[in-house]
């Protein structure tokens, strides 16, 4: 009778029902895996009746509602189909809660849903994450005898996706996949491998389009496009460029989208050529670049310190009417804060406005991010009071960057209100808010401060990790307390915390600046027992400990095994080497080794004309070498320019 009932009510003929099923009292999760491997899928096909008019278009929820209570009030009541139509449109206008509303209002005057109804409601409730719901409206399909489609288990699969739910996601596809006669489309697929390269599972990505070529239903382009972008955000290019090439053999010809991916892709490994034979490419199949594709070159020039060549990029856009957008301008601005060319930067904030452009948040951001790193923090805490004025609020990044700001520059009570306004703003400080504030006030040498902001990290229940235990280490090598640091660095273990190499190279500096040489030593070699090799600063830091002690032998065999492992002297340790030679304490030799591996062989060519000019190795000879040293640190190369002036 129900069947019969419900036939009547939606006037369509229902899906084949399985006996018994309305009998179960099982939970649902246990009903669901029960029986979606029983599926039969019979599409239904609703037939309204001759004289049912197709309900209008709406444009907003006022008149939604208003033909929806005309059709409550018409006798007979109009058939479950029409207030569908209403139901898609309010879907379409993204009212998800409203769709709910009324549909619970259709069922308490007597309206029954047919499969459609209820596939409508379940993508409600899986749009506003309440997939607890869905998956009670998904029982219903079979209180009612509906057998569910494959749009069905799809709206369900999407559901658990955008809850960020993969693995229950994956688990309803395999029953799909295992038991039923619903199978998986390529929507299903679609769904799931995006679902997988959003968590960077990019095997399970691909073994799922292994399994669609093994299959019915084939990979479309929206697959292969998911799973090369994703690819190349993880920079393999060759896994990337492999599935486009299967691609295109396939004869699934390529996108604006598939090409924006992999010149993305090629541009963050820094293979220019490939990006431009790609551009070529793109061309030369009819495929022009787009706002995405400029913002790419733009981007990835300015993050390469190639300004110019990216504002010659932006009047290409502009030569081919392509509107430069918040996004080219933002990466223009921050291309010339990496440069420290603030003046150019605040031309193109300024060109932004004129234009009209959106300035948001995030270009403020940058721009006092640039003032702050020229330690520039008046200019930065205009910009900021500037934001205000805009209505624009800034946010934890924003407040992080100035915080930062302030501490550089010594100012830790600008840096503390700052804190304190965040708060009071509803910006909650993080742990990088913590570390910041943190770090300046040891800096500064306010240790009594940065202990009481631990104390709140603790009561606000914040992880402490390895970068606030480093800052606070170094705050307490800073004001001489070396036996407090190498307590709390012993400790670490006991919190399960790693030292890392930098960890251990704050250590070896605090003992070095406390003359406890052989203390730094015996930290040095527990590094290699710890599977935590120094680096290059490591290797600087103790040698300096060295020569400053006096302890001239020690710090040449480490000089000689720095060498070795292809790391560099820098200029300070140079300097200190060439004040070890006048002082005839050193085989010149060494300085040859170690400026060789640090700034190449033209520096030893410049030494070479000098030694024969300066008969003796005297304080004139050293400062010409520190001389040379700044330049090449600097990344300059040494003009005759420079030999003249060093000459004279």
């Amino acid at each position: 009778m129900l069947r019969k009932s419900l036939r009547t009510a939606a006037s369509s003929s229902s899906y084949c029902s399985r006996g018994g099923m309305s009998s179960l009292h099982s939970p649902l999760v246990v009903f669901l895996c029960n029986h979606l491997a029983s599926f039969h899928s019979q599409p239904s096909n609703p037939i309204e009746p001759r004289n049912t008019q197709i309900v209008p278009k709406l444009t907003n929820i006022e008149n939604a509602l208003k033909v929806f209570d005309e059709m409550l009030q018409r006798r007979p009541l109009p058939s479950i189909i029409r207030f569908n139509q209403i139901l898609c449109q309010l879907v379409k206008l993204k009212h998800y809660s409203q769709v709910i509303s009324l549909y619970h209002q259709l069922g308490l005057l007597g309206i029954v849903p047919n499969d459609f109804s209820l596939n409508i409601i379940i993508n409600c409730h899986s749009r506003l994450n309440q997939m607890g719901f869905a998956l009670s409206v998904f029982g219903k399909f079979f209180i009612y005898g509906f057998e569910p489609d494959v749009i069905t288990l799809n709206t369900l699969i999407n559901g658990f996706l955008l809850e960020d739910r993969v693995a229950e996601a994956a688990g309803f596809f395999s029953r799909m996949v295992e038991g039923s006669n619903c199978k998986p489309d390529v929507f299903t697929f679609g769904a799931l491998v995006k679902g997988f390269c959003i968590k960077g599972n990019n095997t399970a990505a691909i073994r799922l389009l292994r399994k669609m070529d093994g299959g019915a239903c084939k990979p479309n382009l929206v697959v292969y496009n998911t799973i090369i972008d994703s690819l190349c955000k993880d920079t393999l290019i060759v896994g990337a460029q492999e599935l486009f090439s299967e691609m295109v053999t396939r004869g699934i010809a390529p996108d604006i989208v598939t090409y924006n991916s992999l010149i993305h892709g090629v541009c963050r490994v820094g293979k220019w050529k490939e990006a431009i034979r790609l551009l070529n490419e793109m061309v030369s199949n009819d495929i022009f670049p787009d706002i995405l594709t400029f913002n790419i070159l733009v981007d990835t020039l300015c993050k390469e310190g190639l300004v110019l060549q990216a504002e010659s990029v932006v009047q290409m856009m502009i030569q081919r009417d392509i509107e430069p957008d918040t996004v080219t301008y933002s990466s223009l601005m921050d291309g010339y804060c990496l440069r420290g060319e603030m003046d150019e930067a605040k031309k193109v904030f300024d060109k932004m406005i004129s234009k009209g452009s959106r300035v948001d948040v995030f270009c403020y951001s940058i721009m006092i991010n640039g003032y702050c790193k020229r330690k520039m923090v008046d200019e930065a805490v205009m910009l900021f009071q500037e934001m205000s004025q805009m209505g624009l609020v800034p946010n934890t990044i924003t407040y992080n960057t100035l915080i930062d700001g302030f501490c550089k520059m010594g100012k830790i009570q600008g840096a503390q209100k700052l804190f304190s306004q965040m708060q009071a703003c509803g910006q909650h400080p993080d742990v990088q808010t913590y570390a910041i504030l943190l770090d300046g006030l040891c800096k500064n040498q306010q240790l009594s401060l940065a202990i009481e902001l631990l104390r709140e990290m603790k009561e606000r229940k914040m992880e402490l990790n390895i970068v606030i235990y480093s800052i606070l280490i170094e705050g307490l090598c800073i004001v001489g307390n070396t036996a407090a640091a190498r307590d709390l660095f012993r400790c670490l273990l006991s919190k399960r915390l790693q030292p890392d190499v930098k960890m251990y190279t704050i250590m070896i500096r605090g003992f070095c600046n406390g003359v406890l040489t052989s203390e730094a030593e015996k930290l040095f070699k527990e590094m290699e027992d710890k599977d935590c090799p120094p680096d290059a600063c490591t290797y600087n830091i103790i040698i300096r400990g060295f020569i400053n002690n006096n302890e001239t032998l020690r710090a040449m065999g480490l000089i000689q095994q720095m060498v070795k492992r292809g790391f560099a002297a820098d200029a300070s340790t140079v300097e200190l080497i060439v004040g070890l030679l006048c002082k005839d304490n050193v085989d010149p030799a060494l300085l040859t080794l170690a400026l060789t591996v640090s700034y190449g062989d033209s520096i030893l060519l410049h030494l070479s004309e000098l030694v024969e000019e300066v008969s003796v190795f005297d304080w004139l000879g050293f400062s010409c070498i520190r001389y040379l040293v700044t330049l090449e640190s600097n990344s300059r190369v040494t003009t005759d320019e420079d030999m003249k002036c060093i000459r004279l």
